[in-house]
């Protein structure tokens, strides 16, 4: 498989997501989460916090669709036929709750080859609506060789 290198480091236009109520809470309850400040908007005022709070992992819901707009780039060239998953990596910032908008820009960190499969990973940097860093991610994909 030849990869493309001139893709490293492109950077696509953001994607704004608006966080909800609802899907904090069916997130949370998708995901067995029974920390009341993912589904009850009273505990988490009581706690602090303007709404419900977003478990960490709803970053995924937040920043794929920012994700995808570089997985799905013919400039890329990735055969989703032979894609694996490689793996993920999170660093969080403030809380998310349910009324923020954050929006996610994306970036091609690293494409390589090695021993005839491709390795693509994205650099996802999402923020609130306040400017602050909420997440910063890395998705990591293989695409395996014939």
């Amino acid at each position: 498989m030849a990869v493309n290198l001139e893709v490293l480091g492109k950077t696509y236009p953001p994607v704004l997501y608006a966080v909800g109520r609802e899907k904090v809470r069916e997130y949370a309850r998708a995901v067995g989460e029974t920390n009341p400040l993912y589904l009850d908007v009273d505990a988490a005022r009581e706690a602090g916090h303007d709404d419900v709070v977003a478990p960490p992992m709803f970053a995924v819901v937040y920043a794929m669709p920012a994700v995808a707009a570089g997985m799905f780039d013919p400039e890329v060239g990735i055969d989703f036929a032979r894609l694996v998953h490689a793996g993920q990596q999170f660093t969080w910032g403030p809380l998310v709750v349910a009324g923020d908008e954050i929006s996610t820009t994306v970036s091609v960190k690293d494409v390589s080859e090695r021993r005839g499969s491709g390795f693509f990973a994205f650099e996802s940097v999402s923020a609130n609506q306040r400017g602050e860093t909420v997440c910063t991610g890395v998705w990591s994909n293989i695409v395996r060789g014939s």
